[in-house]
């Protein structure tokens, strides 16, 4: 394959739908999925990795993995876990590396092009947050609670996805911490509207908590406000997520077995490929079950 001429692929609509919403869930969510075949393995060597339980060596942002094989694909992808990189497994480009490599830069990738190297690994993780901004504000978009809201969302998802079609020197002077915090706001008031519905006298708060390794088996934590919480390593066995607001939870190693996560706010895959599951957990349609949890 000549990967320095690859076809950007086509967005299509997927047609999950999601307990709550008043239309189909995720409706161009297929461009926010990673497409690792039109991408360049930016991953692989844009971000830095530290050697740890999730990464088996230490790698210098811009140096290429060493698994990374010359048509940009994981030599040890099937192994990956095994081999101790677990954490690659859990990582999600949410499809920047597709419209980096396509989009932006026009399909010339880094070997070819490698004047065009420094500046496509800077752009990358940019591109990146936007496109997680995107996930997160598509879903709200379709939640039916919220409906007050969905002109503000909607244009506020127009403007986010604008910005991930800059050029790639506009990117130098794009303030993307910014722009997350007036998302962030907006994505708070939707929860609180969302969230109110659930069937909870008191809801409760744990926005930033430290619930590590905690005991929550079997709990009813319906439309609690879970945001940014450390749930490394917690039990959440047979809990109730419905309607609770899980964006930016840390899900590392925690027991999500049997537990319901249906219509749960802003869960991404990645939050699911970092926690441990079995076939007893209820997933939203949107998410799948990652292939190392227990069937």
């Amino acid at each position: 394959m000549d990967h320095a001429h690859r076809r950007t692929p086509r967005t299509v609509p997927d047609k999950d739908q999601v307990p709550g919403t008043d239309r189909a869930e995720g409706t161009g969510r297929a461009a926010l999925r990673a497409d690792c075949g039109n991408c360049f393995g930016l991953c692989c060597v844009a971000l830095t990795l530290t050697r740890s339980a999730d990464f088996a060596i230490n790698k210098d942002a811009g140096k290429p993995c060493r698994n990374l094989q010359d048509d940009f694909r994981c030599g040890i992808h099937t192994r990956l876990r095994t081999e101790g990189f677990a954490g690659c497994t859990v990582y999600d480009c949410f499809g920047a590396g597709q419209k980096v490599s396509g989009e932006t830069f026009g399909g010339r990738d880094w070997r070819t092009a490698p004047e065009s190297a420094q500046q496509m690994f800077q752009v990358f993780p940019v591109v990146r947050q936007l496109h997680e901004l995107l996930w997160y504000l598509t879903e709200a978009a379709t939640l039916a609670p919220a409906r007050s809201l969905h002109g503000e969302i909607r244009r506020t998802l127009e403007a986010t996805e604008r910005l991930t079609r800059l050029d790639a020197d506009a990117f130098a002077g794009l303030d993307v911490a910014a722009h997350r915090d007036e998302v962030a706001a907006l994505l708070a008031r939707t929860s609180e509207l969302v969230r109110a519905t659930a069937p909870r006298k008191k809801k409760r708060s744990h926005r930033g908590a430290d619930l590590i390794a905690a005991r929550l088996g079997g709990a009813d934590l319906r439309g609690a406000d879970l945001r940014g919480a450390y749930l490394i390593a917690a039990d959440l066995s047979g809990a109730d997520l419905r309607l609770a607001d899980l964006i930016g939870a840390d899900f590392r190693d925690a027991d999500l077995s049997g537990t319901d996560l249906t219509g749960a706010l802003f869960l991404t895959q990645s939050q699911l490929n970092a926690a441990r599951g079995n076939g007893a957990t209820r997933l939203p349609p949107s998410l799948v079950r990652p292939a190392h949890w227990v069937r």
